[in-house]
Parts: C-alpha cells; structure tokens; sequence
C-alpha cells in the first residue's frame, strides 16, 4: 500500500489529502482538517484511538473520529500511524485503523 500526500487549500482552510493505493487499480483518499489559515496560535492535545470496520480502513478510520467526537470539542486533525487486519480463519474479520487525533488544549490533563 503507497500513501500520497498533499496539502490543499480550500476556502481559507487547509486539508491534508491522503491518497492510498489499497491494491491495483483500487484508490482511496481521505480529506482530513488541518488548520484555518487565519488561525491564531492555539496549543493542540493530541491521542491516540483505533477504529474497527468490518468492511474498510477507510470506516474504521471514520468510526475512530465519530466516536471520538461524542466526547471530544474542536477535533482538528486525523492522522493515519498504523493500519492493519484481524484474521480469523484465514479471512479477514476486521479493518484496524489506529490514528493520532488532535484537539485544542483547554485545560489540565
């Protein structure tokens, strides 16, 4: 799996687009926050999650930023560290996307 990287600016916003070359002739990409460009300077917490799918990185990657909205203000970015399968008797069982998510800082740990 190769990753491709840009960065694009929409609006007056940044995303990161992150292209992934699953198998031939099979593409996917992610569109992920990045920064306001007139952001002013902030402090950023960042954590790490992993989201399951049945069907794709690309939900397991999904369901990890979901869920961690529920709880979480003001999510800013999403980057993809690991991807990876659960096998059970020679298939795959499940999609594993582990993610480092940011933030912004707050208050105390």
């Amino acid at each position: 799996m190769r990753e491709k990287f840009n960065r694009a600016l929409i609006g007056s916003t940044y995303f990161q687009v992150t292209q992934f070359d699953l198998a031939p002739g099979r593409k996917s990409a992610i569109l992920l926050f990045l920064e306001d460009a007139a952001m002013a300077e902030s402090v950023y917490k960042v954590i790490e999650l992993i989201g399951t799918s049945t069907d794709s990185w690309e939900k397991a990657a999904a369901a990890a930023v979901e869920r961690a909205s529920q709880s979480l203000r003001d999510l800013r970015i999403a980057e993809v560290a690991e991807l990876d399968l659960v096998i059970e008797d020679g298939k795959v069982a499940a999609y594993r996307a582990k993610l480092k998510v940011s933030f912004k800082y707050e208050g105390k740990d």
